[in-house]
């Protein structure tokens, strides 16, 4: 029986390793050495361009409609989703509209690729920071922002904070980025896709299942 679950766990890898090379094993390599290189802490902001093309064209809307812009809310959570070696990477950007620094949280393996291919058999330590390329907008390939007000700000959050510090593993298959902000997402009340959906169209998926609505008001 033993032998058996080697020889299925061999074969699983092998399968995994010839998937990362069709997507650039060189990349991930690069990527994960990156990330090794970068401090990461659950709690400290970045500060980052948070400015789109999308988000440069409503801030001039905002100019000529100051009320619109005010009843959008003065906080948000913007849901991401990065190109990487493999099938992506889904997280978000939170913070205060009138302010640069942004805070990221998102879901990915500790270590290097070592760490992620183990992932895909069992669970392997967690980082819930910012990670190699979040802050980067040429990798950016898909973004959902919603807008809050203060108090609802301070609930999702908190939330946020406790899914951090609640999270200690990665699993390819059962614990994963997407299923990260998908939490975050269920716990502001909007709709969301499989999370098994690659990170790209999960981020796309979250924003038509929800109407592209750009405000969230959490029920009572």
């Amino acid at each position: 029986m033993a032998n058996r679950l080697s020889h299925a766990a061999l074969c699983l890898l092998a399968g995994l390793l010839v998937d990362l090379g069709a997507y650039g094993f060189a990349g991930a390599a690069h990527a994960a050495s990156a990330s090794e290189g970068q401090a990461r802490s659950a709690d400290a902001k970045v500060v980052a361009s948070i400015e789109t093309p999308a988000d440069s064209t409503s801030a001039r809307t905002a100019m000529r409609k100051p009320a619109a812009a005010s009843a959008r809310g003065p906080y948000y959570v913007d849901f991401r989703a990065r190109t990487a070696a493999s099938w992506g990477h889904a997280f978000v950007w939170y913070g205060k509209t009138s302010e640069r620094a942004v805070e990221v949280a998102g879901l990915t393996p500790a270590g290097d690729v070592d760490r992620y291919i183990l992932g895909y058999i069992t669970w392997v330590p967690s980082e819930t920071g910012a990670s190699y390329g979040d802050l980067d907008p040429e990798y950016l390939t898909a973004h959902y922002k919603v807008y809050l007000s203060e108090a609802d700000a301070k609930r999702v959050f908190a939330y946020i904070k406790h899914l951090k510090e609640s999270s200690p593993v990665w699993s390819a298959e059962i614990s994963n980025c997407t299923s990260f902000i998908g939490d975050i997402a269920e716990f502001m009340g909007l709709k969301t896709p499989s999370r098994w959906t690659r990170p790209e169209n999960y981020v796309r998926e979250l924003k038509a299942l929800n109407n592209g609505r750009q405000v969230v008001r959490l029920s009572e």
